[in-house]
């Protein structure tokens, strides 16, 4: 932090801007300028004028009392995701995954304590299917994408992630134990592949693995999930992981071209 302050090129109100806006999450999507304020850690007048200016640039909304984000907000983050080749040649792979296993397929990346979720595909002719939108967050904690990202942090930025993560139990399955996530994104890391079963949502199975650039680094997971319901844990290493584990390799090859 000191770096940042001490670097003249760094622009503190640009920075401080982007904090206001990451304050708004999937569980708190609307907030009062006192909560903002309390969650960044800035004054509430500081944050008044930072609000008042997403609101006039129309990236937030207000009522008088509650702020939210507006979609025109989904535009910074589409500029960043149609510059990445790794997505040209993720889609039509996922398009083919999702077809082959009947099930939804989606790419996810780390980002602080979640992971976002930057592509999807849906399986042709499903009527219950498990939809999650572009630009969408999920605690990596709770997802077996978050599992295999997490697993693949250099030593140091594990022990960071580790240090400051809240643990919050979404269901009666979510690992909250810093001891026993420590185990399984270790056992994610030794198999190359992560299962979660209903630990963000009930009903809700996933299953993921690394995806991979040209020089081994993971820059990616590569995620498929399904109700419940439909298949369980051992079905899903039996049938799905193969053609995950495919499409994965299918994909790094494709970033090699």
């Amino acid at each position: 932090m000191a770096e940042k302050k001490n670097n003249r090129d760094h622009v503190n109100s640009l920075a401080r801007g982007l904090e206001v806006i990451r304050a708004f999450t999937r569980a708190n999507p609307r907030m009062t300028l006192s909560e903002i304020a309390r969650a960044t850690g800035m004054s509430r007048a500081t944050v008044r004028r930072f609000l008042l200016t997403l609101v006039a640039e129309g990236y937030a909304e207000t009522d008088g009392k509650y702020f939210g984000l507006r979609p025109k907000v989904l535009e910074l983050g589409y500029a960043a995701l149609s510059s990445m080749t790794m997505l040209d040649v993720m889609q039509p792979i996922m398009t083919r995954l999702a077809k082959t296993v009947h099930e939804s397929c989606f790419a996810a990346v780390l980002e602080g304590q979640d992971v976002v979720y930057v592509a999807s595909a849906e399986p042709p002719g499903r009527i219950v299917s498990i939809s999650v939108s572009v630009g969408s967050r999920a605690p990596a904690h709770s997802v077996s994408s978050g599992r295999v990202l997490i697993a693949a942090l250099p030593e140091d930025e594990q022990d960071k992630y580790f240090e400051s993560a809240k643990l919050t139990k979404l269901t009666p399955n979510t690992v909250t134990s810093k001891v026993k996530l420590r185990s399984l994104v270790e056992e994610a890391r030794v198999k190359d592949w992560s299962i979660v079963d209903q630990e963000l949502e009930i009903g809700l199975r996933s299953i993921s693995v690394p995806v991979r650039d040209r020089s081994g680094k993971v820059v990616a997971a590569l995620n498929v999930a399904c109700p419940s319901s439909r298949i369980s844990p051992e079905d899903m290493r039996s049938t799905i992981l193969l053609e995950l584990q495919a499409a994965s390799q299918a994909i790094t090859a494709g970033l090699q071209k």
